[in-house]
């Protein structure tokens, strides 16, 4: 694996660490803006809707940049939307701040997961993305109770003033860790903003995209309100829920680990059987929610096997369309749009029918999940046996050039055609 993978994962780390941080802190943070509890807790929906909708405007800014360049001018932006917060005077200062943050994050995750697919070896692409993604793993079992300690000690602006620091250290990791990659360096030559968009007219591609926002919203509808739940329904103390919460991520550390050594060649299957187990221990959690036991059982299960299937979703994406940031950054703004509506539905859910409803409707989004999987494995049964290649192994994404040092492979498709879904 190139050392410049796990550079990318730290920077997504940073980032992630800084999006987390207005979770861990909403009481400090309301008193020092003058706001209140709900209106801080609107800053984490800023973030995510800065992302959603910002993120692929700044992908396309950057789009002919190389991708070293690119990573350097998300950074510096990034750095600016972080040094904000940190001064923020006011809420005003403080929204700013949250959108030009989120933005540079976004553009941050498609270039640097393009970049992983660019350099790994084709056999291995999954399981870089994988390692790219664990940045994001590591933010929810590290970056949140590390910023909520800082925080805690030496007040709010001092988290993201240590965010600052850390992602200035990744940056000058990149700077020495990343490759040079220019984009004129790939089959056809550097893309144009019409070559990029025109990928989005095939339906496939919006289905994948369907997929990944249904799975990412299934998880973050009960995530969102684990600690209601945890203390409301369970019985646990609040001084309890931490190390709870502590367990989920490591389960997502683990499970991200798993499924990025396997990803290359199951893509598919790992999202239809992460879908059905999630689907499974949601319910389980919804109905068995008084029991410690299951309950435990039930919350490091969906750590195991809801955010964790990212590098399935990211894989399938770039396998239907190509591996260029916009599709991308794209991409995870639907991401984005899922934890808006699981965490959305989920408030509404338990103003209507209380906690148990979160979790029922996460599984509810899982099983549709798995109906947007239906048309692709269908394809896939169809396909005669000898032309289910596995990635990596003879077939290359559209778009992506064979990865640095090597020359063709034998058997790659040439030409711009798009390879077909493949599980």
């Amino acid at each position: 694996m190139p050392k410049a993978v796990h550079v990318l994962a730290f920077g997504i780390f940073a980032m992630v660490t800084s999006e987390f941080a207005v979770a861990g802190l909403m009481p400090l943070m309301a008193e020092g803006l003058d706001a209140t509890i709900p209106e801080t807790g609107y800053l984490i929906t800023v973030f995510a809707g800065a992302m959603a909708l910002g993120g692929p405007f700044l992908a396309a800014a950057v789009l002919r940049l190389p991708y070293k360049t690119a990573l350097m001018v998300l950074f510096a932006v990034f750095l600016v939307g972080n040094l904000l917060a940190a001064v923020a005077d006011g809420y005003a200062g403080m929204v700013l701040a949250r959108v030009v943050t989120g933005v540079a994050a976004a553009a941050f995750f498609g270039v640097s997961l393009s970049l992983a697919a660019e350099i790994a070896p084709p056999e291995t692409r999954g399981k870089a993305i994988g390692a790219v993604m664990n940045g994001l793993m590591l933010g929810t079992l590290l970056g949140l109770p590390l910023s909520t300690f800082v925080g805690n000690q030496f007040g709010w602006r001092a988290a993201f003033w240590a965010v600052s620091a850390l992602a200035a250290l990744a940056a000058v990791a990149a700077g020495f860790g990343v490759p040079d990659v220019p984009r004129a360096a790939r089959a056809g030559g550097a893309p144009t903003l019409r070559q990029e968009l025109r990928v989005f007219r095939d339906p496939r591609l919006w289905l994948v995209f369907a997929t990944s926002t249904l799975l990412i919203g299934a998880t973050f509808a009960a995530f969102s309100y684990f600690s209601p739940i945890l203390t409301g329904l369970t019985g646990f103390t609040e001084g309890a829920v931490p190390w709870l919460l502590a367990g989920y991520g490591a389960a997502t550390v683990l499970g991200n680990a798993v499924v990025a050594r396997l990803v290359d060649r199951h893509a598919l299957a790992l999202q239809f059987v992460g879908l059905g187990l999630n689907a499974l221990f949601l319910t389980a959690f919804a109905l068995l929610a008084e029991s410690v036991a299951a309950a435990v059982i039930c919350l490091v299960g969906i750590g195991l096997v809801g955010v964790t299937l990212n590098p399935c979703m990211v894989t399938r994406v770039q396998r239907t369309a190509n591996a260029r940031p916009l599709v991308n950054t794209v991409h995870s703004s639907f991401i984005t749009l899922g934890i808006v509506i699981g965490s959305w539905l989920g408030g509404l859910g338990v103003d209507a029918h209380g906690l148990r409803a979160p979790l029922v409707l996460g599984a509810v989004m899982a099983l549709l999940g798995i109906l947007t999987l239906l048309p692709e494995l269908s394809r896939t049964r169809a396909r005669p046996s000898g032309d289910r290649t596995p990635a990596g192994r003879d077939t290359v994404p559209a778009g992506v050039a064979p990865s640095v040092g090597q020359g063709p492979r034998r058997g790659a498709r040439t030409g711009g055609q798009r390879p077909g879904a493949m599980s």
